[in-house]
């Protein structure tokens, strides 16, 4: 892996535990359907974190455009859980806000 890159590898990975979490938690919501939109991005983010941490790692070629599309999909996620009140939401955009900047620096660098 590139040592440019690893911190930025290190916070998606703490974005995608965050994201587990909060899908986790949401389905245990007692009003699970309002958090259909929440529960869908959160799997979105973890999703595409966990791809972002393994491009980052095998150096692929691709990694500046990865990283791009995670921080506009964190960016989304966020924004989502920022209209709830919930703590693991809560935590959850504060890890993809921290998530997409990072991806930002990463490909404006």
């Amino acid at each position: 892996m590139q040592s440019k890159y690893a911190e930025c590898y290190r916070i998606c990975l703490e974005c995608l535990e965050a994201c587990n979490e909060c899908f986790d938690a949401c389905l245990k919501e007692e009003d699970v359907k309002m958090m259909a939109d929440c529960i869908r991005l959160d799997r979105e983010c973890a999703d595409i974190c966990a791809y972002t941490a393994q491009v980052i790692s095998r150096n692929s070629p691709f990694v500046e455009d990865i990283m791009a599309l995670c921080a506009t999909i964190c960016e989304h996620c966020a924004e989502e859980c920022e209209k709830h009140e919930h703590d693991h939401c809560k935590r959850c955009a504060e890890a993809c806000r921290k998530c997409a900047a990072s991806c930002r620096d990463m490909t404006a660098a």
